[in-house]
């Protein structure tokens, strides 16, 4: 990912880039009213387009290998989109058995900051992401919504819920502060959700979060209960542990199996989605091990 983007004297590098993304992606959903500068405003979204899409179109080229033989048929591919859980990308990392049972307080803090500066929000992105979609598929994401609305209630909705843990925590989320991988996976995944020619990549890296995300969040909300942390401040944690494995039944049989039935073409753009988003997660994975284990294991990260 280092390598992939469009640098130029602005962006030199991929830090400077996903930093740039960062802020522009806040600036650009964030809440607004008219402005008399709304021409400048334009001329800057489409610079910053033109940027987001060469890189999401190089990472692309990058996993088209990875996707070239993905099934079309629908049972078929729903079969190997199952199979990422167990070999796709990132998974079993050995930082999630180590953050359950060796990391202290302050390790856990400090990776929980990184991944909440670099969340980009689940419940706006399948919102954005179903825009038109075919009507089963619509379905679905509008259950999987509502279940991060918290069915209505103010106190279950999934975002605040995660505001609330950073916030007991006492812990500081900011993009300067964030390492440049965790906003990567948050600019790709926005990206996805706000560009229509990557709808059905959103919906595969959607789908792929819903799939693996039990057992690492299982393994923060243990390693949170080891160092005393509160079972409200784990409430996130410990929720989508089980939630998200109904998720991923759910949305596999209901999104993904319609859309492939309905359009095998698609198959390959899902599977593109997957495998990107499951590519962020393991470079943010070995980033944060090179942070975390520096003092455990200085001889190995030394010369890193």
């Amino acid at each position: 990912m280092a390598r992939l983007g469009a640098f130029s004297p602005r962006f030199p590098d991929a830090e400077a880039l996903h930093r740039g993304l960062a802020h522009w992606n806040h600036q650009r959903l964030a809440v607004a009213t008219p402005s008399p500068n709304w021409r400048e405003d334009l001329d800057e979204s489409l610079r910053m387009q033109r940027i987001e899409g060469a890189l999401i179109e190089a990472f692309r080229a990058h996993v088209a290998p990875l996707v070239a033989d993905v099934p079309t048929d629908p049972d078929s591919f729903i079969a190997w989109f199952e199979g990422l859980k167990d070999h796709g990308p990132g998974q079993w990392d050995p930082l999630f058995d180590w953050l359950e049972g060796q990391a202290s307080l302050e390790d856990l803090k400090w990776f929980l900051t990184q991944e909440a500066a670099g969340e980009a929000g689940f419940d706006d992105l399948v919102a954005m992401t179903q825009v038109k979609v075919l009507d089963r598929a619509k379905l679905e994401l509008a259950r999987n919504y509502w279940d991060e609305m918290g069915r209505g209630k103010a106190g279950g909705m999934h975002g605040p819920m995660l505001t609330r843990t950073t916030e007991t925590l006492g812990l500081t989320p900011t993009i300067d502060s964030t390492l440049w991988q965790s906003l990567c996976l948050a600019n790709v995944m926005t990206a996805f959700a706000t560009t229509r020619r990557y709808v059905y990549q959103s919906i595969g890296a959607l789908g792929v979060v819903e799939l693996t995300a039990p057992t690492r969040v299982s393994c923060v909300d243990a390693g949170l209960k080891r160092v005393g942390v509160s079972p409200e401040a784990r409430k996130y944690f410990a929720l989508h542990a089980q939630l998200d494995i109904e998720h991923s039944r759910a949305w596999n049989a209901e999104a993904l199996h319609p859309l492939v039935a309905n359009d095998p073409n698609c198959a390959r753009f899902i599977a593109e989605g997957a495998v990107m988003r499951l590519i962020c997660g393991e470079q943010c994975f070995e980033t944060y091990r090179a942070h975390l284990w520096a003092h455990v294991h200085p001889v190995v990260y030394a010369a890193e």
